[in-house]
């Protein structure tokens, strides 16, 4: 991702799953400055992550970050404290390494 893509992506994280208007995002995704010499900056980027799979939008023209899919039926999360735990007892634990949500849309 590049600093613009950065600054929104941050900007999202901070609103969890609730939807955020484009203008609402310009606005507030960086500084005053850029937004009154550039009112419309992150609309073309906003497009560009969601055809990139990093955001969705609704029927409004409102984005938030898109949800990590679940990894499958059965699989569950373990924090690193519990599996460290769990292997100190003899149980090997799969999948229970630190789970980094930026490292996931950075691949995108």
């Amino acid at each position: 991702m590049d600093s613009d893509e950065r600054a929104i992506f941050d900007f999202l994280k901070t609103w969890g799953t609730t939807f955020v208007g484009a203008k609402e995002i310009c606005r507030r995704a960086t500084t005053k400055k850029r937004f009154h010499e550039e009112p419309d900056w992150a609309k073309q980027i906003l497009l560009r992550m969601t055809e990139r799979g990093i955001l969705e939008s609704d029927s409004q023209a409102k984005y938030r970050i898109k949800p990590i899919p679940k990894q499958g039926h059965g699989q569950r999360w373990v924090s690193p404290e519990l599996s460290k735990i769990l292997n100190e007892g003899g149980v090997a634990v799969e999948g229970a390494a630190d789970l980094d949500t930026d490292d996931h849309y950075d691949q995108l």
